[in-house]
């Protein structure tokens, strides 16, 4: 997929074949199913979620006195180690970090520098995703670069 000017948030069944598409805001997007657990830091804030099905909520954070955004994706419930991802890039410089592994309650916390600029973020719970793209943009620009999608590869 191509970023074409407009963002997208994507949350996938990818394991049944289910894929669906809705438009990106800046405030929240959709109700969250897990608490925030607060593993950003102290000045860290709540500025977007998405909810990754039932099973969790990936949140995006932003603390105003360092610049730095960070993402991290909570488990509704604490339970079995599985596969997640917590995902975040600076959609201006490219640069990005990610947590993947077998997790028990959350992945992450991950850490960009985005003081004005648009982040792409998500994350990843089992085989269920939610996704981002070039969203909470400090000048309001259109989002650029190529989207991912975390089970299909990158670009």
């Amino acid at each position: 997929m191509r970023a074409a000017g407009a963002a997208l948030v994507t949350v996938g069944a990818i394991g049944a074949g289910l894929l669906v598409s809705a438009p990106a805001a800046g405030a929240a997007t959709g109700k969250a199913t897990a608490a925030y657990n607060g593993v950003c830091g102290s000045g860290y804030k709540v500025v977007n979620s998405l909810p990754v099905g039932s099973v969790g909520t990936v949140y995006l954070t932003y603390n105003s006195s360092t610049g730095k955004n960070c993402t991290v994706t909570v488990r509704t419930t604490t339970g079995k180690a599985t596969y997640m991802v917590a995902y975040l890039r600076n959609v201006g410089t490219d640069v990005e970090q990610v947590d993947e592994g077998q997790y028990r309650s959350y992945a992450g916390p991950v850490y960009v520098a985005a003081r004005g600029a648009c982040v792409e973020w998500g994350g990843v719970i089992g085989n269920l995703q939610a996704w981002n793209y070039g969203s909470n943009c400090g000048t309001l620009a259109a989002a650029k670069g190529d989207q991912r999608d975390w089970f299909a590869g990158r670009r």
